[in-house]
């Protein structure tokens, strides 16, 4: 009986604990029926980044090769006023800043891809980029460039490639 006692007590102690709650977060959007149409050529594109010397990274935070890229969007209706895109992947060890390497036998260590806005700032993965006006009778293009990015002292040589996929965000 004691036991039952005990197990019933510890039981209620766990469901307050369980229960407890130190803030709510509300999750707040709005699913819409019209958007622009994204390029075909933006839609799955292939950035070519060039090869470059393991020597071009003398430290952590070198970077090298710089590409720009873009996303047009096309036929927007009249209601979608802006747009920014997140872009999604895997991180660099944590480091939401950069791209992880697609992990194959002898690709080069110690270095990422960093997706980076118009304006040169580092743009974090599940992040949106900056905003751009959208106008309806054109097509509206997001710039972006992509570096190489040193993250450790020692970069090591071999196949440097990366994949993020992309949304388009209205606001």
């Amino acid at each position: 009986m004691k036991k039952k006692i005990y197990a019933l007590a510890l039981l209620t102690t766990l469901s307050g604990v369980a229960h407890a709650a130190d803030g709510t977060i509300q999750f707040k959007g709005e699913i819409i029926d019209t958007a622009c149409t994204v390029s075909p050529q933006s839609a799955n594109q292939i950035v070519t980044m060039g090869q470059v010397s393991d020597k071009a990274f003398r430290a952590a935070g070198d970077t090298a090769s710089a590409t720009a890229f873009y996303i047009d969007l096309a036929n927007c209706p009249a209601s979608a006023q802006s747009a920014s895109v997140k872009f999604d992947g895997s991180p660099y060890e944590g480091d939401n800043t950069t791209l992880a390497l697609t992990e194959t036998d002898g690709a080069a260590t110690g270095v990422g891809i960093q997706i980076r806005n118009a304006d040169n700032s580092p743009l974090p993965l599940f992040t949106r980029s900056q905003s751009i006006t959208l106008t309806e009778s054109k097509t509206n293009r997001l710039n972006f460039s992509a570096v190489y990015i040193a993250k450790a002292s020692t970069v090591t040589a071999g196949p440097a490639d990366a994949t993020a996929t992309f949304s388009v965000v209205y606001n």
